[in-house]
């Protein structure tokens, strides 16, 4: 069993639950602990954001200090919290890590044995074995906790099923539902919801949350890195082991050579995404074709040149991307490709044909904008 995948695991990262410092997010926290001290703790916490920004790390963090804080007691009851830090020797600490905790349930796409692989959604049963288990009575009688990651793995009967139970929900229990695309959730399961909103990280927060992973940034390249990654930890651990800033980088110098395109260049990029096994590496190119068109169509379209995320950037964007009909173009070419690119995975198009197409198309929207 320890070889299965975890599917709410970065490949190559820790699991959210052996984060030791959650960066960037105090806001939230904040929001959290106000509820907690002011005795509004609502059952159902909705907690958002770009994914890889640290909304699961957020989650175990308030599972454990619900776990492990006694609950208020009368004239008794202690000042209110300040912090959600709980005792490096905390019993609750070293449970949650081994997943041996008996009042906390975490729910996630399970593993499928007879095609051992995982499966692909979380279904109406693993919902029931939820409720199951919060149908049974603590041992000491104190709060519960259900992490969901993430809600938005759910089939429409294991929404349904998620909703009933946010409806009327068992006694001290709290569930805390991660989504990173809160808009496509049931509007009754959120409305019957708190949002907790998980910023992106700023450049530091990224490189030492990045570092905190087991990645590694040079302090030169932290500004490009959140600038490419979204401020997402998660985009940029994928990002490091892929060498996307030298992707990044060698990007701009071919759309350098826009409107008159360099063709070996151009075959060379389409070649290193078409390798055997390279299937990642692929898929980062294409997002780093579409983040770069977002830049030129923001760019155009608000007059603001965004920090560079690679040497020679602006320029090269305020030459592309002069005006509000320019950045109009660049929007309208980025859902063009990004569908085209979409359409071309499901029929397994070749990979190097693919992308040399997406970036001929750059050329020629170029070409035409420099007539104008």
């Amino acid at each position: 069993m320890t070889d299965i995948p975890e599917p709410d695991r970065i490949e190559g990262a820790p699991h959210p639950r052996h984060t030791a410092h959650l960066l960037g997010q105090s806001s939230a926290e904040q929001d959290f602990l106000a509820s907690f001290n002011h005795g509004r703790l609502h059952h159902g916490w909705l907690i958002t954001g770009p994914r890889g920004v640290g909304k699961a790390t957020l989650a175990w963090r308030l599972a454990r200090f619900l776990l492990a804080t006694p609950d208020a007691d009368g004239m008794f009851a202690p000042p209110p919290l300040t912090t959600l830090d709980i005792p490096q020797n905390h019993p609750v600490l070293s449970r949650t890590i081994a997943l041996s905790e008996p009042r906390l349930f975490l729910l996630r796409r399970p593993w499928d044995e007879k095609a051992e692989r995982l499966r692909a959604e979380i279904t109406v049963d693993e919902v029931r074995k939820m409720k199951s288990y919060f149908a049974l009575s603590a041992a000491d009688g104190g709060q519960r906790v259900a992490i969901i990651d993430s809600v938005d793995d759910m089939n429409t009967n294991a929404a349904n099923a998620l909703l009933k139970l946010l409806e009327e929900p068992p006694a001290r229990v709290t569930l805390f539902l991660i989504s990173h695309q809160p808009a496509r959730l049931l509007p009754t399961i959120r409305s019957r919801c708190r949002a907790l909103r998980a910023a992106p990280l700023s450049p530091t927060d990224l490189s030492d949350a990045l570092t905190q992973a087991g990645g590694e940034v040079a302090r030169e390249d932290r500004v490009a890195l959140a600038e490419l990654a979204g401020g997402s930890v998660g985009a940029a651990f994928e990002m490091t082991n892929l060498d996307g800033l030298k992707l990044y980088t060698a990007l701009i110098r071919l759309m350098s050579t826009l409107p008159r395109l360099d063709r070996p260049m151009a075959l060379a990029l389409a070649d290193q995404g078409a390798k055997r096994g390279a299937e990642a590496q692929f898929d980062l190119i294409v997002s780093l074709i579409d983040l770069f068109l977002s830049r030129l169509a923001r760019a155009g379209n608000l007059h603001l040149l965004p920090p560079e995320a690679a040497r020679s950037e602006s320029a090269l964007i305020e030459r592309l991307s002069p005006n509000m009909q320019a950045g109009r173009a660049w929007a309208d070419l980025a859902q063009t490709l990004g569908n085209r690119a979409r359409r071309g995975r499901a029929v397994n198009l070749d990979p190097a044909a693919l992308l040399l197409d997406m970036v001929l198309k750059i050329d020629e929207v170029a070409g035409t904008l420099a007539q104008r």
